[in-house]
């Protein structure tokens, strides 16, 4: 996540975040407090051997809803870009193969929340609907969800139609990977997702490997090439150890082919 010119609101001014796919120039305020933590699905690994299949629960991280406004409109300006761009008119993002980590440049999670929520062409495209992701991870390890996973999010283009974006708080992967509370929230979140998704380690990239996802394509050519500088692939190779550390199995049944 590349950052656009700064915007100044009547709250303050804010840093905007840059396209993931384009931002849009205005921002938007909220009021309150963060909701509290609801229940969430656990991933569930079923695991054959010898005895009846066995499930491995791995268990959610606490997940605040924070929602960004997602109407019927954005929906239907979701569906028509999936058209132009993967030939598939649908806002649903259903078996998502790959999730993307990136980072806000951003001090807060406010700032990003405020880039997001307001539904107006971005700033890199001009194109409806606005970008956003599904989670935010900050800093003391809270966890934001902004938008369903059963809904696209424009974060990553050329896999908007089967990525789950992940906005990690801060201005660099360095500083992200030494902040440990941080750090550990974002990796049991990603290691949540990807458990219950069946997504493989190789394809939790950074935004910056998108180009050689094998799931990458777009229909219109400006797209095609298009990546930003967020979670290089150095630093994607750390993660990923780290999160292999973190598998969707207990040891013992790692080996188990899954049904």
């Amino acid at each position: 996540m590349r950052p656009a010119p700064a915007v100044l609101l009547a709250a303050g001014t804010l840093a905007v975040l840059a396209g993931c796919g384009g931002t849009s120039g205005r921002a938007h305020t909220t009021s309150g407090a963060h909701a509290t933590a609801i229940p969430v699905v656990p991933a569930v690994v079923r695991m054959q051997g010898a005895r009846p299949a066995a499930a491995v629960t791995i268990p959610a991280p606490p997940i605040h809803q924070w929602p960004i406004p997602y109407g019927a409109r954005r929906r239907q300006e979701m569906a028509a870009y999936s058209l132009r761009h993967y030939g598939e008119d649908t806002y649903r993002l259903t078996a998502p193969k790959v999730i993307v980590e990136h980072y806000t440049e951003t001090a807060g999670a406010q700032e990003a929340f405020n880039t997001f929520a307001p539904d107006v062409p971005d700033s890199e495209f001009h194109e409806l609907p606005n970008t956003c992701a599904h989670f935010l991870v900050e800093p003391n390890g809270r966890i934001d969800q902004l938008v369903p996973l059963s809904l696209r999010c424009r974060h990553t283009t050329g896999l908007n139609w089967t990525a789950i974006g992940i906005e990690n708080v801060g201005f660099s992967d360095q500083a992200i990977l030494a902040d440990k509370r941080q750090l550990d929230a974002s990796l049991a979140l990603t290691r949540w997702l990807r458990c219950r998704y069946g997504i493989a380690l190789k394809n939790v990239i950074g935004h910056n490997e998108s180009l050689s996802s094998p799931y990458h394509h777009d229909r219109v050519p400006a797209f095609q090439h298009q990546t930003h500088s967020d979670w290089k692939h150095a630093d994607m190779i750390r993660y990923r150890a780290l999160l292999a550390r973190l598998p969707c199995a207990s040891a013992a049944a790692e080996g188990a082919p899954a049904p």
